[in-house]
């Protein structure tokens, strides 16, 4: 083991390496969620215009759609992590078809207020529903216990988080960027009236593409819920803070939502470390100087 001494200006303290890696863990594992997150809102807002204030309730909805099936049919984790985000992803495609799609020609800031609306809706029913007090969500028998690693000791399950997140983001990014659907996709956002022509049912497809926006969401809820409980605010504490990652990426850059949120997770993690005092604000500074630098994001494209 070893310490790290911070200078006087920023404290003049030593801080133990176990303290040092278990705030990278706890780094790690926010970023994994914000990832997941703001990928989803990348994929709609990249693919659809439409600025999802939803997501965070949809996030919540993914939660408490795993903590239902426990209580009223005993399926456990893994079916939730399955089943959840289906059932959430086909709930957002139902709103894309009921409300969203009437404002696609429209400026963002109609599609902002709608999400927005039916975030609090959301929010409120299950408030009403099961107060605002966290439900607790057990872990999967499989994933309990850690590993001593010498230097610190890892968890099982916030090991199996990181990698979920990483695996499903890198998915995600392949299929949109480097496969004819993710062409198709593209293609539609660009021109739909030429896709059309290819005989492609462009309205389904967006439907399909919001609603596996939304199912992202869901999913990161699931593997939320052992770790911070199922709670009606765990999604608006978070979408602020997902937003922040969203445009400090880029908006609607897949691969700038991953690297991002991993990013983001970590530097507030470490700043947790070396200036606690900032660990609530970093991100939204850091916000602050991307836009004066690049309005666009560091991986957004330039109007």
């Amino acid at each position: 083991m070893f310490e790290l001494c911070i200078p006087e200006f920023l404290g003049g303290r030593c801080i133990p390496s176990t303290a040092l890696f278990a705030q990278l863990l706890i780094g790690l594992i926010n970023g994994s969620f914000y990832a997941l997150l703001s990928l989803g809102l990348a994929v709609i807002f990249g693919m659809l215009n439409i600025i999802n204030f939803t997501h965070g309730a949809q996030y919540m909805m993914g939660a408490f759609a795993a903590y239902l099936l426990l209580q009223w049919t005993g399926l456990g984790y893994w079916w939730a992590l399955i089943l959840a985000p289906i059932l959430v992803g086909i709930t957002g495609m139902i709103i894309e078809r009921a409300f969203l799609q009437w404002l696609y020609k429209l400026d963002h800031l109609y599609g902002l207020l709608l999400t927005f609306g039916i975030a609090l809706i959301i929010e409120g029913l299950a408030r009403n529903q099961y107060g605002s007090a966290g439900l607790p969500y057990t872990m999967p028998e499989q994933l309990q216990g850690g590993r001593n690693l010498g230097f610190m000791f890892l968890p099982n399950y916030r090991a199996w988080v990181i990698i979920a997140s990483l695996t499903v983001c890198l998915a995600t990014w392949f299929v949109i960027e480097r496969t004819k659907l993710g062409a198709y996709l593209r293609a539609a956002t660009e021109n739909p009236t030429l896709v059309r022509a290819f005989g492609i049912n462009v309205p389904r497809m967006i439907t399909l593409t919001y609603g596996f926006g939304v199912a992202l969401a869901a999913f990161a809820g699931v593997m939320a819920a052992p770790i911070y409980n199922v709670s009606p605010q765990m999604g608006s504490s978070l979408i602020i803070v997902v937003f922040a990652v969203v445009v400090i990426g880029g908006m609607g850059s897949i691969m700038g939502a991953m690297i991002t949120g991993f990013g983001l997770g970590v530097i507030e993690g470490l700043t947790k470390v070396f200036f606690p005092e900032a660990s609530n604000t970093v991100i939204f500074v850091i916000m602050a100087i991307v836009l004066l630098v690049r309005p666009a994001g560091l991986f957004g494209r330039r109007a």
